[in-house]
């Protein structure tokens, strides 16, 4: 029998099971030691190593069959035990007699068919003995003491009026009846006085027609639930009879009907019964239709009613007058009306001036011709189409332009499109919020919006960018793009009042870091989960949200992540870094300019000032002959040195050198290379220099001012300074002739200047007196054994 229990519980239970439950839970989450779950673990019995501090026991959906003291006893600090869905027959209420924090305790769904009542701790806000095998509704006089009771879920296959008097005085907030076994003796009718509970829920079998006559009175109530409700149009006054003893009272605002299988008539019937009661809520769901539908008559009397919502109608009728259905609901004169999950193909327009403010029409089949031309829905204010065939939001902005009073119009998850450029869509001018995610538009549906739209949802469509020649957005705060394909984020320039924007799920890689700036109002923005490329331009975008309120840029910075270069992959902005250097262009050129400028600069100080190309062709040209000399066959090259100096003078002061020191030096066996004797012909004079100074030992150089005029000598001096380093010898003498004033001495001389400054140098004296001590130091700068070549050896070498 109790496997057939599985009804569904909505409203009063469901809500209160919640609260209280998922409010304890959360409430110990935090510390996992006290919470316990081992539902679905196919338990035989209660574990004995449960934590000692366990507050959250849940054993539900296992094969327990027995409770005993020991198995909670010790768990002092218990306050939730969840025991339903298991084979428990009997139970022994002083087992809980040490669990004094008890709250929550639920035994729904068991086999239990008696109870032995004994006192329990008061703490009590939650029991359920719901959808077991009692035959009378096990009711103990100690449950009287449970002040704290909220909730109390029993069952029961026969009624008795006071069966509920021990717990009459407690302040219920909901009482769950499982009626599913309930059978009545023929001609027998009985009654059950439940006094206090806010909200009664009761439960019937699924599979048997509507029966029961029971005389139930409560006091106050004010929300009733019927689950599992099967009529025909034989029963269906018994339904009536029995809602009429309920219904009567004024405080019973809600009515929720679960499960319902009715004929059409029928259901008409339910709906004139109640609506001249005080009833304010009526909602069904899952409602099916049986036998036929035909014209019913509805006379539509003043109501109190001000809601009905029907959800999930499975229609079992296949040929039928559909104007009947819809004309039933359109006409009715109700705020507000919900039908969804119902494949309505159509829903006609009202005849007349109609009351609804808010209707619901979601997951149906309605296409576009729904309320076209439709003048009487003046005071609509809410229209939900989500999940129906809508195709043309050009017609869909028709339908709303005699709903005058419209403000919010939901019309996502459809196929709606927009290609008509030229054309000017006609919306309601009241809407304020419209809703049309997840459909198939594009970049034009910004050229058909309502003229004074505040929230706009376009997530989930297929926009690419938004034009810039869009007008009249003004009014806009709040707009969703979210899941789209927008390369770019958007300025605030056709938004001038937006606040929040939702942007992630797009293709944006380069957020401009002037976004801020264009949207002043901005209190949310929402961008992450977006492609984006870690470069210069990101960076400035990074330094942007850095300077508003971390309240602002919602997801920061978890949901912002670079997609591209591959190497930065997952890595968060905020810890993307890149030099100021690699970024700032301007500062880029200064950094390379500014250096050549001065390298550029000082060549040419080089080039004026101490003739840099005159040296660079010197070296040049030494180069060259070194080259040549290294291929000459290697008979030629193996050599030594010929003569002990070669002398390096002006043409002015030849006389000198000739008269004075060629004849002194030669006196003494010193052996001297002239260039007008000793230079090769068919050889360039630079190569004889050369040549002339790698075979002497010593260079001499007169010096004179005639010597700083003449180009030649200072070739010689550079080639024989040159050789200085390049050999590794001390094999310089210079000899001032005559006195060089500094200021004489061109700046590209620059290597005369350190010569002079660096070396001793050999003054030719004035006072022949003094001759002999200069020869002397002549001949001592040649006081060395030197291996001279003859030239027939040379030759034959």
């Amino acid at each position: 029998m109790t496997k057939d229990k599985e009804s569904p519980i909505r409203s009063c239970h469901f809500v209160y099971i919640v609260a209280l439950v998922f409010g304890t839970i959360i409430q110990f989450s935090v510390e996992s030691e006290f919470v316990v779950d081992m539902s679905k673990t196919s338990l035989l019995h209660v574990p004995k190593d449960l934590p000692p501090k366990t507050k959250v026991l849940d054993l539900s959906q296992n094969n327990i069959s027995e409770l005993h003291l020991s198995d909670v006893s010790f768990l002092s600090g218990l306050k939730v035990l969840r025991l339903s869905h298991n084979r428990i027959q009997g139970l022994d209420i002083s087992i809980f007699k040490f669990n004094h924090d008890l709250e929550y305790l639920d035994l729904s769904h068991n086999q239990l068919q008696k109870i032995s009542c004994h006192p329990i701790t008061t703490s009590l806000k939650h029991l359920d003995l719901s959808f077991n095998d009692f035959d009378a509704l096990p009711i103990c006089k100690e449950f009287g003491n449970l002040t704290q009771l909220n909730f109390l879920g029993l069952t029961a296959a026969k009624l008795q009026q006071l069966d509920l008097l021990p717990v009459a005085h407690l302040h219920l907030s909901c009482i769950l009846l499982d009626l599913e076994d309930y059978y009545m003796k023929e001609n027998k009718k009985e009654s059950l006085q439940i006094l206090n509970t806010e909200k009664l829920h009761l439960v019937f079998h699924p599979n048997s027609f509507f029966s029961v006559q029971v005389n139930i009175s409560v006091k106050s109530l004010g929300c009733l639930q019927l689950t599992n409700i099967k009529l025909n149009d034989d029963n269906c006054q018994v339904l009536l009879k029995f809602l009429s003893g309920l219904t009567g009272g004024p405080t019973l605002l809600n009515l929720t009907l679960n499960h319902m299988k009715t004929t059409w008539k029928c259901l008409v019937k339910v709906f004139q019964f109640l609506w001249p009661k005080p009833v304010e809520y009526l909602n069904i769901y899952n409602l099916t239709i049986v036998e036929k539908i035909e014209e019913e008559v509805f006379t539509y009397y003043k109501t109190t009613l001000k809601a009905l919502k029907i959800e999930d109608i499975t229609n079992e009728v296949f040929i039928f007058s559909q104007a009947a259905v819809y004309r039933l609901f359109s006409e009715m004169n109700i705020l507000m009306l919900t039908i969804s999950d119902t494949r309505f193909i159509h829903m006609l327009c009202p005849q007349g001036p109609s009351t609804f403010k808010f209707l619901n029409f979601t997951q149906n089949a309605l296409t576009d011709s729904v309320f076209q031309n439709c003048g009487t829905l003046i005071r609509l204010e809410t229209l939900i189409l989500q999940k129906n065939e809508l195709k043309d939001l050009f017609k869909t902005s028709l339908m709303t332009k005699d709903m005058l009073s419209l403000e919010t119009l939901d019309v996502s998850w459809n196929s709606l499109e927009y290609d008509r450029y030229n054309g000017n869509c006609t919306w309601a001018g009241s809407i304020v919020v419209l809703n049309l995610s997840s459909n198939a538009l594009t970049d034009s549906v910004f050229r058909c919006l309502p003229p004074r739209i505040k929230v706009l949802d376009l997530h989930n469509n297929r926009i690419r960018s938004i034009p810039k020649d869009v007008t009249g957005l003004g009014t806009l705060q709040e707009l969703n793009l979210a899941s789209n394909s927008l390369a770019h984020l958007p300025g605030c320039g056709i938004f001038s009042s937006l606040s929040i924007l939702i942007i992630d799920y797009n293709s944006i890689s380069n957020p401009s870091a002037d976004f801020f700036q264009s949207c002043q109002k901005i209190r949310s923005l929402k961008a992450g989960n977006n492609p984006f490329q870690c470069s210069c331009e990101l960076r400035e975008f990074i330094q942007s949200v850095g300077q508003v309120s971390s309240e602002v840029v919602e997801g920061w910075p978890d949901s912002y992540k670079c997609d591209y270069p591959e190497s930065y992959k997952g890595t968060p902005l905020k810890d993307f870094h890149v030099s100021e250097l690699s970024c700032n262009t301007a500062l880029l050129i200064v950094t390379i300019v500014v250096p050549g400028l001065v390298l550029a600069v000082t060549v040419t100080i080089l080039c004026i000032y101490l003739d840099l190309p005159w040296y660079l062709r010197m070296v040049c040209q030494w180069t060259q002959t070194r080259r040549r000399a290294r291929n000459v066959p290697l008979e030629e090259l193996q050599r030594a040195l010929q003569f002990h100096a070669f002398i390096s003078y002006s043409e002015h002061d030849s006389a000198w050198v000739k008269n004075e020191l060629v004849p002194c030096l030669e006196k003494e066996n010193i052996r001297i290379c002239l260039h007008e004797r000793n230079f090769v012909a068919g050889k360039s004079i630079v190569e004889n220099i050369i040549n002339c100074i790698e075979k002497s030992y010593k260079s001499i150089f007169v010096l004179s001012p005639n010597f700083v005029q003449s180009e030649w000598c200072h070739y010689e001096l550079y080639f024989a300074h040159h050789n200085l380093f390049h050999e590794g010898s001390n094999n310089l003498i210079l000899i001032l002739l005559e006195p060089i004033p500094q200021n004489t001495i061109p700046d590209r001389y620059h290597k005369l200047r350190a010569l002079m400054a660096q070396r001793t140098y050999l003054e030719w004296p004035k006072e022949k007196n003094k001759h002999g001590l200069f020869w002397a130091n002549i001949r001592a700068a040649f006081n060395i054994k030197l291996r001279l070549v003859t030239e027939n050896d040379d030759v034959k070498g």
